[in-house]
């Protein structure tokens, strides 16, 4: 599936995304984009506040954009930095993007594509659950 992705657009999506970042505090500006099970490029990027807790990083910004455009799962995905370079998400943002994963999502990372399973190993989330339930 990897070879299906067009990671070059993707990542250009990410780009104009981080573009829209609101940075004042950090100056470090982060844009994201994934692509949908349905097909649906979704995108987002950090939004800050001065009460730094509450800052909204870029991949809460895209899966509110999932869940507001119609939910589904993702299926690649991509961060880049101020420059545009790939940037690996926090521990916290891959445990968001295992929650809204498709099966084996691919990650665009700074050592290559990875699933998302690659880069959480040992994860527990939806399916964890699921699977749980269906054997109770």
């Amino acid at each position: 599936m990897a070879d299906e992705i067009d990671w070059s657009a993707l990542r250009e999506v990410a780009v104009e995304a981080m573009k829209k970042a609101y940075v004042p505090y950090s100056h470090f500006p982060v844009g994201v984009a994934a692509i949908v099970d349905d097909g649906r490029v979704i995108s987002g990027a950090n939004v800050e506040n001065a009460s730094y807790g509450v800052t909204l990083c870029a991949e809460c910004s895209l899966v509110s954009a999932l869940i507001m455009s119609g939910g589904g799962k993702l299926v690649a995905f991509t961060c880049v930095d101020g420059d545009g370079g790939a940037l690996m998400p926090c521990g916290r943002c891959r445990q968001l993007l295992y929650e809204h994963s498709a099966d084996g999502m691919l990650l665009e990372t700074v050592s290559g594509i990875r699933t998302i399973d690659e880069v959480l190993p040992d994860a527990f989330g939806p399916r964890t659950l699921a699977a749980y339930q269906s054997s109770h």
